[in-house]
């Protein structure tokens, strides 16, 4: 018997974006600017993963002295500047444009104030119905995607979170989300997909939903 669904919550980096060397090259430049060292690789994992203020503390943990040249530089350099960088996931437009006519969309993220302006530069930004932030809450607190659930009135059990990392999987565990693994077969979830249109093909499969008449 196909599930209801209603919502489907996104992470940003490593779902929406392969963003892994835009992290590298805005972190080094932070790194070097305020006089430390290069990103080691457990460094680069850990970025990838947490929001700027996590990011800093951590990446500045033996480096006290430096922490607040480092948020200076982090404050006056937009990320904008490493858009360039950013790769769309293949088959992400063509999913998007289907299924926010179908179900909600939101996105949850541990990026702050890039995440509007990286969406409307790759025009992605009309297809989320409602878009959480670390300014609101970072993904380590459970009310990032509780109070998306709350938004939209809707049981965790009509609601996906799309997501590629422990941090993804303790959220969505945290809430009684169902989890889809995107690209990373270590997590705990319902379904690991490697690309958009496998996505579909099982939401298609699993799913009802779709009644042409989405509101709150």
């Amino acid at each position: 018997m196909k599930s209801c669904l209603k919502l489907v919550v996104f992470d940003c980096d490593g779902v929406l974006f392969d963003s892994k060397l835009a992290n590298k090259e805005y972190y080094n430049f932070i790194l070097k600017e305020a006089g430390r060292p290069p990103l080691t690789q457990e460094e680069l994992e850990f970025v990838h993963m947490h929001s700027l203020p996590e990011c800093l503390d951590y990446l500045f943990r033996d480096y006290p002295a430096l922490r607040e040249r480092a948020k200076e530089v982090a404050g006056s350099t937009p990320y904008e500047n490493f858009f360039d960088y950013m790769i769309v996931e293949e088959g992400l437009e063509d999913f998007l444009s289907w299924a926010h006519t179908q179900f909600f969309l939101a996105l949850c993220t541990n990026r702050t104030t890039s995440t509007v302006p990286l969406l409307k530069h790759f025009n992605l930004l009309n297809y989320f119905h409602l878009i959480r932030t670390a300014l609101d809450f970072p993904k380590s607190d459970p009310r990032a995607l509780k109070s998306i659930l709350e938004y939209f009135k809707i049981n965790p059990k009509e609601a996906l979170y799309i997501g590629d990392s422990i941090i993804d999987e303790r959220l969505a565990l945290s809430c009684s989300v169902p989890l889809i693994s995107y690209k990373n077969p270590y997590l705990k979830a319902l379904k690991v997909v490697f690309h958009y249109r496998e996505l579909k093909a099982f939401l298609v499969k699993n799913y009802i939903f779709g009644d042409g008449s989405l509101s709150l």
